[in-house]
């Protein structure tokens, strides 16, 4: 523990910061259309959040303590937005994928059998599939400028410049630059937001061969 604080300074603070705060903004509203997609309740998608936010935490926490490394985890923005474009698979049936797929990933990183498969495939196509997944999304933020053309042309410009001047800063500020835009116009209905502490939500899994082939 002393080692720790000595290691403590503002700057680590501020990187640790940063880069959370980077995280959550840039994919934390995938996650919330992946949870619309699969028909979840606002207690459940609080929930979803809930379960995210304490897992990454205590996980970065005590491996970065464990291995005195710098280790944040995070979750996958592409997984994240490919269950935000399925359809017709239920909560129950995700929770089910995703224990199964959290398994194949404990068995692939203990066996070592994903390296050995990656290491096979060629990185065009591997780039080829993040793009497939991402693609509507980036095209959505081009749409969306006939319908809110300030907050987008203004969200991209704050984007260019501060990736010209102040790259580690960049998705901080477009996050600022967007709420400003968005309350200057009168699109915050903050007064709607219901405050209170997230509470963990149980969902009992389903199995599904659809949704273990979609998701998992």
């Amino acid at each position: 523990m002393k080692r720790w604080l000595q290691d403590l300074s503002l700057s680590a603070a501020v990187a640790g910061f940063v880069a959370v705060l980077v995280g959550f903004t840039s994919s934390v509203a995938i996650v919330f259309q992946a949870a619309q997609a699969l028909g979840a309740t606002p207690a459940q998608t609080s929930s979803w959040i809930w379960a995210l936010g304490l897992g990454m935490g205590l996980t970065s926490l005590g491996l970065s303590l464990w291995t005195r490394q710098p280790v944040l985890t995070a979750w996958s923005t592409p997984g994240a937005a490919l269950l935000a474009g399925v359809s017709g698979i239920s909560m129950p049936e995700a929770v089910g994928a995703f224990i199964v797929c959290g398994a194949l990933i404990l068995i692939a990183g203990a066996t070592r059998w994903f390296e050995r498969i990656m290491d096979r495939i060629p990185i065009a196509i591997a780039s080829a599939l993040l793009a497939g997944v991402l693609a509507r999304f980036g095209l959505d933020a081009v749409l969306a400028t006939k319908t809110a053309p300030a907050l987008v042309l203004t969200m991209a410009l704050v984007y260019v410049a501060a990736r010209r001047f102040l790259p580690r800063y960049a998705t901080p500020l477009v996050l600022l630059a967007g709420v400003a835009v968005a309350a200057a116009q009168g699109r915050l209905h903050l007064e709607a937001v219901e405050w209170g502490w997230a509470m963990p939500v149980w969902v009992t899994p389903a199995f599904s061969l659809p949704a273990l082939v979609g998701v998992a």
